[in-house]
């Protein structure tokens, strides 16, 4: 806004989630002692910023104003956090003592942490204040080293500052007692004032994505994550140690398709909100939080931080030792599982986090891993392992559409694939079972991400065309209409429930599945086989498990 009996008005966004209220930081200059007061909810760092302006202010050539300063950040019962009120406070300081045209405040915010030099510092969670400043068409001032950030919102009003002089320097104010603005910062200001930063690199020297073909063997394991990948299913691994459950998990990211803009905007947004640098570029999250980990780092919570749940939005969330999580934690993934939302509650303020993850898991099949070992290395008593499984209660296990059992890896795949030419393909003949082993038996050589991700991509094209969602994500009402059966696959069906005793849910959940295998082989109609893997992908329902 501008000035009027020296009360200025300086407009920021205070951090909230995913969402940014505006906050006016109003300054008054008054007649007495010198005192500087700071009221409007501020929190400790937000009251030590008294300090660090101050000091920003005298380093930086301006002289102080020796009066009574008010600061009001409103609204009064909004809690205000972090550094980024320095500059706001600044500003309004000098637009209050006549050094900045009140003029140059108009549809502005400012954004900033400033050091003891006046220099201006990366500011956390900004993003989500950039995007709602941007719709409501403000021009924002902020740390160049945020332009990683800016650099995501196209059209946008942004300049980048290094320099509080810079700043002063932009909106026209006076630099220094003396009026006259050093030609350094002027010229910093003049290269950084466009409505639109420069693009920032995206993407640096990035890791290698680990790509299937190091997997060897497991050929039905991979099979199950295919079609993980394809629908957007959840899936459970459970196989001894070092069976290869690890490495699965971790190469799912680069069977799925690329975020595009708008969800690297939405990644962004989560990483930013959680104080994290946002790691920009197509590739999708995969998030692997360790079983000690808290239900508020799982879920979200402190200041409405974003939890792992959230931060694994629109990518994979890996759970690796499940039933070692704790029993609160593992509960509170039912809920959105199913509606893809985190509502984080505390006390007068709730926020809610956007959380469409696809949730991987792994777990030993009993407290030492070895039930079922040939070698008798498993020692566990069957009440034991029924307590370890018991941890995973039954209605989480039923919203996990797929759960395989993964079998030690056998010789002649841990030696045969780990070699080339034609004696890698005849040892892989040798050992070959039929279809279930498909092309990768025949060649001796494990397909690559890039394969899979194709056929992938394919069925994910027509689950979208025919309803605009994966399959996944269809809700009871839409199965009639997209997972008709015929006769024959709905009377094995039929007798699939009722073997395995399957839940409502579970039914849902195989009939989906089912959609997906038909969706990888292009069928337009779900046939015997496709019910027939489904039901096989459901280890977890079988009584002999």
């Amino acid at each position: 806004m501008g000035t009027r009996k020296e009360v200025s008005i300086v407009f920021s966004r205070a951090p909230a989630g995913l969402e940014a209220p505006l906050v006016r930081v109003e300054v008054h200059l008054g007649n007495g002692l010198p005192a500087f007061a700071l009221v409007g909810l501020p929190e400790a760092v937000v009251r030590e910023s008294k300090e660090r302006v101050r000091a920003a202010l005298v380093t930086a050539g301006y002289d102080f104003p020796q009066r009574r300063i008010t600061v009001n950040l409103s609204p009064a019962e909004l809690p205000k956090e972090g550094g980024r009120f320095d500059l706001p406070i600044a500003v309004g300081i000098l637009a209050a003592d006549r050094k900045i045209d009140p003029r140059a405040l108009h549809h502005r915010e400012f954004y900033g942490e400033l050091s003891l030099s006046g220099a201006l510092r990366e500011t956390p969670k900004l993003l989500p204040a950039l995007i709602a400043g941007a719709k409501h068409g403000s021009e924002m001032i902020l740390p160049a080293a945020n332009a990683l950030e800016a650099s995501l919102l196209n059209g946008a009003k942004l300049r980048t500052m290094n320099h509080l002089d810079e700043v002063v320097a932009a909106l026209g104010g006076k630099a220094t007692p003396g009026g006259k603005a050093t030609s350094a910062a002027r010229a910093g200001a003049m290269s950084a004032c466009t409505s639109t930063p420069v693009r920032a690199q995206t993407q640096g020297p990035g890791k290698s994505v680990p790509d299937l073909s190091e997997v060897r063997g497991q050929y039905s394991a991979k099979r199950a994550l295919e079609i993980a990948a394809a629908g957007e299913h959840g899936l459970l691994m459970i196989g001894p140690p070092g069976a290869g459950k690890t490495l699965l998990a971790q190469r799912l990211p680069g069977l799925l398709p690329p975020l595009s803009e708008p969800e690297i905007l939405e990644v962004a947004s989560l990483e930013s909100a959680a104080g994290r640098r946002p790691s920009l570029g197509g590739r999708r999250p995969f998030r692997s939080p360790q079983h000690t980990c808290s239900m508020a780092a799982l879920i979200g919570g402190g200041s409405l931080r974003p939890g792992e749940l959230s931060l694994s939005h629109l990518g994979v969330l890996f759970l690796d030792e499940l039933p070692e999580f704790p029993r609160n934690a593992l509960e509170a993934l039912r809920e959105p599982l199913e509606t893809g939302v985190v509502v984080v509650a505390r006390l007068k303020r709730t926020c809610e986090f956007p959380a469409r993850f696809q949730l991987v898991a792994a777990m030993n099949p009993c407290p030492c891993g070895y039930a079922g070992d040939s070698r008798g290395r498993c020692h566990c008593t069957a009440e034991q392992i029924v307590r370890y499984r018991n941890r995973i209660s039954g209605p989480l296990i039923d919203r996990i559409d797929i759960h395989i059992e993964i079998s030690p890896l056998p010789v002649e795949d841990l030696m045969g694939e780990a070699r080339e030419g034609p004696l890698s393909a005849g040892v892989a003949r040798a050992a070959g079972t039929g279809a279930a082993a498909g092309g990768e038996r025949e060649t001796g050589r494990a397909e690559d991400s890039a394969a899979v991700a194709r056929r992938v991509a394919a069925a994910r094209s027509l689950q979208l065309q025919r309803q605009g969602k994966l399959n996944a994500r269809l809700a009871p009402a839409e199965l009639a209409r997209f997972c008709g059966l015929a006769k024959e696959p709905r009377a094995l069906l039929a007798t699939a429930i009722a073997r395995l005793g399957l839940s409502a849910r579970a039914y849902h959940r195989v009939l989906k599945v089912a959609r997906t295998c038909a969706d990888l082989s292009h069928a337009t109609d779900i046939r015997v086989v496709d019910v027939a893997e489904a039901a096989k992908l459901r280890a977890l329902d079988r009584p002999t498990c």
